[in-house]
């Protein structure tokens, strides 16, 4: 099969997988704990594809600077800095790490 017939397949499975969520009856969602496991699933999914993002290099695992804009971005989440810090302070450390030869 072509690209272009699985790239039509995984949209029309997603598209159905989105369906399938108004099908869930109402009261599985007023739920509290339905609240607290979507809310947990959540940050496992992000915190994971953040890990995969910094330490995968295709099909390889690297240490470069990524992991160190991931840890000044983490220093500055545990002192309570304001999101927009912790991004402008991640992409400043890679920065500074690429220049000093840390790819």
């Amino acid at each position: 099969m072509s690209l272009w017939i699985w790239l039509l397949i995984a949209c029309a499975m997603a598209y159905a997988w989105k369906l399938m969520g108004y099908f869930v009856p109402a009261r599985l969602l007023k739920d509290p704990r339905m609240s607290r496991v979507a809310g947990t699933m959540t940050i496992g999914l992000l915190a994971s594809l953040t890990v995969v993002n910094t330490v995968a290099s295709g099909q390889s695992l690297a240490a470069d600077a990524r992991l160190g804009a991931l840890a000044a971005a983490a220093i500055a989440l545990a002192l309570r800095a304001p999101f927009l810090v912790v991004v402008v302070l991640g992409a400043g450390t890679a920065a500074v790490l690429r220049m000093l030869g840390w790819n």
